[in-house]
């Protein structure tokens, strides 16, 4: 990578892996509204625990660049997942099933695991 391009990348997985985390953050601890607005949150032991678990942790490791691409196909395979089991059987396009954030968030950490961490990143590879 040349010029300013290293740093877009890098922030960009930054940006990225800090919005998942926000999401766990939402399940785990009821910040942001919670599961219903209102500061509720999901059972650790359940299978939305374990999204939380996976969303926290991984968007965190992702952002700083810490084992970004373990964490990043971990990530990438949770939104796979999320979107067949919660959205798929709502529609095919994901406009149609409220599925886009899924599938983004699914095809940028998949790209963030085939790049690396980059630039601006705490991993003992930059890939």
């Amino acid at each position: 990578m040349d010029g300013l391009s290293r740093y877009a990348y890098a922030l960009m997985r930054i940006v990225v892996g800090l919005a998942f985390a926000q999401h766990g953050a939402q399940k785990l601890f009821g910040f942001f509204g919670g599961m219903d607005g209102g500061g509720a949150t999901v059972a650790l032991t359940s299978l939305m625990g374990a999204a939380g678990i996976v969303e926290l942790v991984g968007g965190l490791l992702v952002a700083v660049g810490m084992v970004a691409r373990l964490a990043a196909l971990v990530c990438s395979g949770q939104m796979a997942a999320a979107y067949f089991m919660a959205h798929a059987g709502r529609g095919f396009w994901p406009i149609e099933n409220d599925g886009e954030l899924a599938v983004l968030f699914c095809f940028v950490f998949l790209y963030i695991a085939s790049r690396g961490a980059g630039a601006l990143s705490f991993g003992l590879s930059r890939g």
